[in-house]
């Protein structure tokens, strides 16, 4: 009993290091020192993430939170198109080229701008929490899981930043 427990324990652990592990310096820790304007609750499913659209204050700091009710692993990544569909295509050519591990720190010291963007990995039946401020100048961004195929189903949404 007590070999089971710890093993629960530490594997709840390693899980939640394993999913911050997974992604570059663009991602925070949740509530650390930054002051949290407004929290945004997501749920990711198989295929699909609710709410699909949100409006942003430039500035604006933010904390999603994000439940994958699904069955499969996924990410929430944010980020303009551009550095979106270069996520994309990296996480396509590593599928490709044997697998990929989404806690395996795959997504920093790259080339793209894809390797900085704020993200973090969701397991199935997981929580993980991102803040992330809006940038001032306007940008267009979009949230969005670029597992190869996910976008394309419709884990995807829009980001407006607005004052």
């Amino acid at each position: 009993m007590r070999k089971s427990l710890l093993l629960a324990v530490f594997g709840l652990a390693s899980t939640t290091a394993l999913a911050g592990a997974g992604h570059g310096s663009g991602q925070s820790q949740a509530d650390n020192d930054q002051s949290i304007d407004r929290t945004f609750t997501f749920e990711a499913g198989d295929m699909w993430f609710t709410p699909g659209k949100l409006e942003i204050a430039p500035g604006e700091t933010v904390k999603f939170e994000i439940t994958n009710t699904g069955n499969l692993d996924h990410e929430f990544v944010i980020g303009d198109s551009e550095a979106q569909a270069e996520h994309r295509e990296m996480m396509l050519e590593m599928a490709s080229s044997g697998g990929h591990d989404m806690g395996a720190g795959h997504h920093g010291g790259g080339q793209d701008d894809a390797a900085s963007m704020p993200s973090v990995t969701i397991p199935p039946g997981e929580t993980a929490a991102l803040v992330w401020t809006a940038p001032n100048d306007g940008e267009e961004v979009e949230f969005a899981c670029n597992i190869p195929g996910h976008y394309e189903a419709g884990m995807n949404g829009d980001i407006q930043i607005e004052g």
